[in-house]
């Protein structure tokens, strides 16, 4: 049975959190201001500046720095880059406490105030109680938190009930190019110590926090169709000729029906059964469906019940259709016939789907569908992308650490959620080391991460800079 931890030491902690909440704000002021967008190698100066601050800023909590070296990376347009280092760091460690490893990014996604922003993107400001800025909630609000518990911790001359050790990277957003192959190359030395791996890049269901313990995968395909050498014109050429956007158009239609069912055969054979241990995990989270159809805009969803919903975005696959290369996308008419056209789509797969598996069933079937057109076109089927789903114990021990935290600090029992997209560094983390790997996210339903409302509340910035604290308590106790 654990014992609480004495309640001046938890007192004078979030009391020194508070006191300082003004000071936590300034300095992630100071980080939104670097403009660490990696989505162009020609911007990596600045992901390299923020891996730089970052890295000083852990320095300063007197941790062990190693700015690991992960090569260079043939970009999309051919050019060849030498890639920012990531962040491996350790604070001083004593060999009877867990070790606890933290995952977080510097880097943040594109933006610019003509895209639609109220405010600078890169100025933190503050509205109504909201901090906005580009990289307030993802994920550089979140990393500092972490910091800034330890840094309570310090500031008090209590000591760290764990050890802590922090990967860092500043290339999440375009793939984390080499944090895989760094991750098997230090699995026997940086990770070998590793207890528990911690990631807080992600966020809550509802204004209720949530605990987040499995992500769906992502297969990614193009669908190319090849006709003639050139585009046609439609009044000279329509009706002799297969077209190969006809071709697309019906191969895309043959992928889901307007329920949302995947209609590749087997597509759904390896997909993890529903326990009653899970799905009695969907009864009690806080989701109100109109709000939720009132913040996508839409008047009606696929299904009706809060848990038929919530299964299909988090633990049933689903198939989607994001556009077609090659047609005739801009204002006004123009009767072409196009050569060739590329349709792109992907499908979230989930426990226990293999994107091997799913390649070669989605491939033979759009190959059936093809050839009973009889098209005189071309098919070519590619998947460049196929990251896995991931999926964690819910009764493992971060996860009872990290539910008592979270009652601690916000009074209430945590949603126990998971994650409709895909954060492959989840599952390459846990199938590489065979560490307990949890998601613990501080961030709210509506903090808008990639989109030009991006924000975190000041609340969920200091009141998630207390649970991280509380976090590193109840992981000692359980040890």
């Amino acid at each position: 049975m654990t014992t609480q931890a004495p309640t001046s030491d938890t007192e004078l902690l979030f009391n020194y959190i508070d006191k300082n909440q003004d000071m936590f704000v300034q300095t992630l002021k100071e980080w939104v201001a670097i403009e660490s967008d990696s989505s162009s190698s020609a911007l990596f100066g600045k992901v390299m500046q923020m891996v730089n601050v970052t890295a000083e800023k852990i320095r300063s909590l007197g941790g062990d720095v190693e700015l690991a070296d992960i090569g260079s990376q043939q970009m999309p347009d051919g050019e060849i880059v030498q890639l920012p280092p990531v962040i491996l760091a350790e604070l001083p460690k004593d060999s009877n406490k867990p070790t606890l490893c933290i995952y977080g990014h510097v880097d943040v996604q594109p933006a610019k105030k003509e895209d639609g922003w109220l405010t600078e993107p890169y100025v933190l400001t503050e509205i109504n109680g909201n901090l906005y800025g580009r990289g307030a909630t993802d994920n550089k609000g979140p990393v500092l938190a972490w910091l800034h518990a330890v840094e309570a911790y310090q500031a008090l001359k209590q000591d760290l009930p764990v050890n802590i050790k922090f990967i860092i990277e500043g290339l999440e957003e375009i793939g984390s190019y080499g944090l895989d192959a760094l991750t098997k190359q230090r699995n026997d030395t940086f990770f070998a110590d590793v207890d528990y791996i911690v990631i807080s890049d992600n966020i809550w269901i509802s204004n209720k926090p949530g605990l987040t313990y499995g992500t769906r995968g992502d297969c990614y395909f193009y669908v190319k169709v090849s006709g003639g050498k050139q585009a046609l014109h439609s009044g000279a050429h329509g009706g002799s000729l297969f077209e190969p956007m006809a071709d697309l158009i019906a191969l895309l239609d043959s992928l889901v029906d307007a329920k949302g069912q995947i209609l590749v055969p087997g597509i759904y054979d390896d997909v993890a059964p529903l326990t009653e241990e899970e799905r009695k995990l969907y009864e009690n989270i806080q989701f109100d469906l109109e709000e939720y159809k009132n913040n996508i805009g839409v008047t009606r969803l696929i299904y009706d019940k809060k848990e038929d919903v919530l299964m299909h975005y988090w633990r049933y696959p689903s198939l989607s259709i994001h556009g077609i290369q090659g047609a005739y996308a801009d204002p006004g008419s123009k009767t072409v016939i196009p050569n060739k056209v590329i349709g792109k789509f992907s499908m979230r797969q989930v426990p226990n789907m293999d994107p091997v598996v799913v390649e070669k069933q989605v491939t033979e079937y759009l190959h059936e569908i093809f050839a009973k057109r009889n098209s005189s076109n071309t098919l070519k089927i590619l998947m460049p992308i196929a990251a896995k789903p991931w999926v964690a114990n819910v009764n493992d021990p971060q996860y009872v650490a990290a539910r008592r935290a979270i009652k601690t600090v916000f009074g209430v029992e945590p949603d126990m959620i998971r994650e409709g997209s895909t954060i492959p560094i989840a599952w390459n983390f846990q199938d590489v080391t065979k560490k307990s790997v949890m998601m613990l996210p501080i961030c709210g339903a509506d903090d808008g991460e990639h989109s030009e409302k991006e924000k975190i509340s000041r609340s969920n910035y200091i009141e998630g800079t207390k649970l991280f604290a509380a976090f590193f308590y109840e992981l000692a106790q359980l040890r």
